[in-house]
């Protein structure tokens, strides 16, 4: 082999080395799922906040319903004891609580349908995820599968060309020569014991 075919070997071998690392799909399918996990955590805690929030919510209307169920009562007990004007206060103050129940239930009702949309996306991306692991796990033993199979192809490819049989018969003859001549010296020169 000769010193260009060496280094010309040896080029091709650096540039598919560099090219492998630069595209290990193992490489790029752990970086894809660690970003796809990140964004799950990222997502777990705008989730908890929604959540946070629904429950907010829901206090400030338990709230309001107790106070209007509060004032309902005072407002009984002014009839039954005959205080009309105090009777008419603790309604219209029940009056006022019952506005705020309707507006905080509603306001709950729209927050609880959100934080539950949340939390079904929030699974539906913890699912995405775990499948596409599986999925990373399955592409890593096929892409491990097909690099070994291309550097059996190209060991395969190489030995079938000329160039490194050619070497190991141009060897060979010159091991077989050098034998010969070893012979032949042997042969020449005087046997130490016949003189």
């Amino acid at each position: 082999m000769g010193t260009l075919q060496r280094i010309s070997m040896m080029i091709r071998s650096n540039l598919n080395e560099m090219v492998s690392r630069a595209e290990d799909p193992a490489r790029m399918l752990d970086q894809i799922i660690y970003d796809m996990r990140t964004q799950l955590v990222d997502a777990k805690r705008l989730v908890a906040v929604a959540i946070a929030d629904e429950r907010r919510v829901r206090r400030e209307l338990d709230t309001h319903t107790q106070s209007a169920a509060g004032w309902e009562q005072r407002a009984m007990l002014a009839i039954r004891s005959g205080d009309d004007v105090l009777a008419r206060q603790a309604l219209h103050r029940k009056g006022q609580h019952d506005e705020l129940v309707t507006a905080w239930h509603a306001h709950w009702v729209q927050q609880k349908q959100g934080t539950d949309a949340l939390r079904g996306a929030l699974t539906a991306l913890s699912n995405k995820i775990d499948h596409a692991d599986r999925q990373r796990r399955l592409l890593v033993a096929r892409a491990a599968r097909a690099q070994a199979q291309m550097a059996i192809n190209h060991t395969l490819s190489t030995l079938n060309g000329a160039s490194p049989w050619g070497t190991l018969e141009r060897m060979e003859d010159r091991v077989v020569q050098m034998e010969a001549q070893a012979e032949a010296y042997a042969e020449l020169s005087p046997d130490e014991g016949s003189l």
